[in-house]
């Protein structure tokens, strides 16, 4: 906690400087960063109702990340009282469209925002609650897989795609969604390995990672494929202020890092059977999460100045990662203890991870 405090004065201090930068910053490392609980949540549902070994090796891991979810949301006030320093709509709502002017109000965003946090956190009580009895887990995540997916959408819109009003791109939402579900499965894959050290079956769980990274690529793919086939200049103009100032690079370690390197190291049959490749390779994807929350960010923010950015960047994702690990450390230990005592989920489950 004291590495938070510290990042914490850093932060501050910085914003006293140069508050837009300090918020842009810290809004990077928060999108990263709460990917992560808002990815096992929809991870959690998926292995209640995709029953494998998995579903009971990864649960403690799972319902531990989830259980952070209301410090994730109580971490986004910051941006929500500052929110016209970042969102255009927010401080001018009068350029736009009558819907948007609308939907991007700075009331109606904030009560979106509570709202999302609030039936997400329901969400993860309610799988946990729902623990062992297989057909209460059934029932919570099919009907919970639903409102999910629709949520997540459109808090991605909301905290991503609105940073620039006038972009609009159908598939965004899943995008955002595949953001959440890619750090989710990585982060709980990664800690399994690192910290429960008792999955079985490692080359079911790199096939799960690679899954989850192909659907990611494919999304990506065909965003990009419509959008320039199509050649809407409003469209056109997100993906042309990622082609200058260095961000084509970036869009380059992101594509290597997040797509082609993991793709071709996980059709080795050497590699999914390793347990340090796979640790290595969900650490990887992680890191990815910030880079490409940085893309999708800092781009669309006029005039940020390069190096303040960057150096308030650490402050923020030490900040963030630190308070989230101290509550994900304190709930794997609760559920480890509960989870000792369960006996697994009520029916017989194939014994395979993936």
């Amino acid at each position: 906690m004291s590495m938070a405090a510290i990042a914490a004065i850093l932060l501050s201090l910085g914003a006293v400087v140069d508050g837009r930068s300090a918020l842009a910053a810290y809004l990077v490392a928060w999108i990263a960063l709460s990917a992560i609980p808002i990815g096992a949540l929809g991870v959690l549902m998926v292995s209640y109702l995709v029953r494998r070994d998995w579903t009971e090796s990864l649960h403690p891991i799972l319902t531990a990340a989830t259980a952070t979810l209301p410090l994730a949301g109580g971490l986004f006030v910051p941006v929500l009282v500052l929110l016209g320093w970042l969102y255009p709509a927010a401080s001018d709502t009068a350029s736009l469209p009558a819907f948007k002017a609308i939907y991007l109000a700075p009331w109606f965003f904030v009560t979106r925002a509570v709202f999302y946090f609030v039936v997400l956190t329901i969400l993860g009580w309610r799988l946990r609650a729902a623990w062992p009895d297989r057909a209460r887990m059934s029932r919570v995540a099919s009907m919970g897989l639903i409102v999910y997916a629709l949520l997540v959408s459109l808090a991605g819109v909301d905290w991503l795609e609105s940073l620039e009003p006038d972009f609009h791109s159908s598939i965004y939402g899943l995008l955002y969604l595949s953001f959440a579900l890619t750090a989710g499965i990585a982060f709980a894959i990664g800690a399994g390995l690192l910290l429960a050290r008792r999955l079985v079956g490692i080359n079911g769980y790199s096939g799960l990672l690679l899954s989850t990274i192909l659907l990611w690529g494919y999304l990506h793919a065909m965003q990009y494929i419509v959008i320039w086939s199509a050649n809407i200049p409003d469209e056109v103009v997100w993906y042309l202020k990622r082609s200058v100032d260095g961000w084509q690079y970036v869009l380059v370690v992101l594509a290597i890092g997040q797509f082609i390197f993991p793709f071709f190291a996980l059709l080795s049959a050497r590699i999914r059977r390793d347990r340090r490749w796979l640790a290595g390779l969900c650490a990887l994807t992680l890191a990815m999460r910030l880079v490409e929350a940085a893309v999708l960010i800092f781009p669309a923010i006029p005039a940020l100045p390069v190096i303040p950015v960057m150096l308030m960047l650490v402050p923020a994702l030490i900040l963030v990662s630190t308070l989230l690990l101290v509550v994900f450390e304190a709930a794997r230990t609760r559920e480890g203890r509960l989870f000792s005592h369960a006996t697994g989920p009520h029916e017989t489950a194939p014994r395979s991870a993936g």
